[in-house]
């Protein structure tokens, strides 16, 4: 089984937060707090500013607190994913896109009545944990399995 880390940087803006538009292999465009997968042998705050960085051009010197983390199991695909999102404290530097990826096509601050529109089409270990951070929720773990051969066809379940 496929194992990875991903880290979720959630940057408050004015009444909302920073999201990146994703350009994802179907063309389909996908919002998101920045971060990405943390290298081996990277801390994950250290891959996490790295990613923050590399997908918006804002710095991120410290870090609030851990506000939730995700677990996703895919075992028609043979791999699980393990999300940690964290707050972002100090955070310096001007809005620039240059992605080495290629994926991140767009940066914004959404507004808090802006931010679930643009999430909506996010798959629900995405949308349903920052929808649920966003509305001052205590919850802080979130398990979703998906069953099928590919990501985009597959159904996605939350278990307790």
């Amino acid at each position: 089984m496929r194992r990875w880390t991903v880290g979720g940087a959630l940057i408050r803006h004015d009444d909302g937060l920073v999201l990146v538009g994703n350009r994802r292999r179907d063309r389909s465009l996908e919002w998101t707090p920045p971060g990405g997968v943390i290298d081996h042998g990277e801390t994950l705050l250290g891959g996490l500013a790295r990613e923050v960085l590399e997908e918006t051009g804002l710095v991120v010197t410290s870090w609030h607190q851990r506000c939730y983390t995700v677990t996703v199991d895919a075992p028609d695909m043979g791999w699980r994913l393990r999300v940690e999102a964290w707050e972002a404290a100090v955070v310096t530097g001007d809005i620039v896109v240059a992605d080495p990826d290629g994926i991140v096509e767009e940066v914004r601050h959404a507004s808090l009545a802006e931010a679930p529109g643009l999430l909506q089409f996010s798959p629900p270990w995405v949308h349903t944990p920052v929808g649920a951070w966003l509305d001052g929720s205590s919850e802080t773990s979130f398990r979703f399995v998906l069953h099928g051969a590919e990501r985009s066809g597959g159904l996605i379940e939350r278990v307790e």
